[in-house]
């Protein structure tokens, strides 16, 4: 096949590929507050949420983090995103279950958490809310799942949520608009490498 024959037929297809997408954007014509879910066992779910963090401040919006069973504050992300205008940062845990050992502190500290999720799931000037870990709280019943459901569909119209964590409940995924699961193929840590700052943490 010559070089004109081969750049004819990609014309062609990418003409065709073409009217495909342009007919799915052009189908897509309705605007709502997204809830997202990044689940599985890979890593990078909250460098995504917080990636898509960074996409928001660049269009402006304010946007508000709560991180559950996370009880440091000493992260990359929370030293930077936490000294730009427009950001709340909470974080709400005390450290992993095998670290605290105490379940009885660890669902109090949980429940305290999500008193403070709900003032930014009221906020209408909050245009994203990232609530980094939440499936651990709902995985283990810390949290009851109805009244998180609840919270989250009673939330202003036009409020993104990205929610992470392993596990994610069959009900959370089945009310969210966007689920995505990360898959692990392979791991530094396993290799016995520390966590490393600036990729890790």
């Amino acid at each position: 096949m010559s070089e004109s024959d081969k750049s004819s037929r990609h014309r062609q297809r990418m003409q065709r590929k073409k009217t495909v997408v342009d007919s799915a954007i052009a189908q897509a014509d309705q605007d709502k507050g997204l809830l997202l879910v990044l689940t599985g066992n890979g890593k990078g779910k909250s460098s995504s949420a917080f990636g898509m963090l960074a996409r928001a401040l660049g269009h402006g919006m304010q946007v508000g983090v709560a991180q559950f069973v996370k009880g440091r504050s000493d992260t990359g992300e929370e030293g930077f995103f936490s000294r730009q205008p427009g950001v709340t940062w909470h974080v709400l845990g005390e450290g992993f279950t095998w670290e605290t050992q105490n379940l009885e502190q660890d669902i109090a500290t949980a429940q305290r958490g999500w008193e403070t999720v709900r003032t930014l799931l009221r906020d209408p000037a909050i245009g994203l809310v990232v609530l980094d870990e939440l499936t651990y709280p709902l995985k283990y019943g810390w949290l009851e799942l109805q009244t998180v459901l609840d919270d989250l569909a009673a939330r202003p119209l036009m409020q993104h949520v990205v929610i992470t964590g392993r596990g994610a409940p069959d009900a959370l995924c089945e009310a969210a608009d966007t689920v995505t699961g990360l898959t692990d193929i392979k791991h530094a840590f396993r290799a016995g490498i520390r966590a490393q700052p600036g990729v890790d943490w």
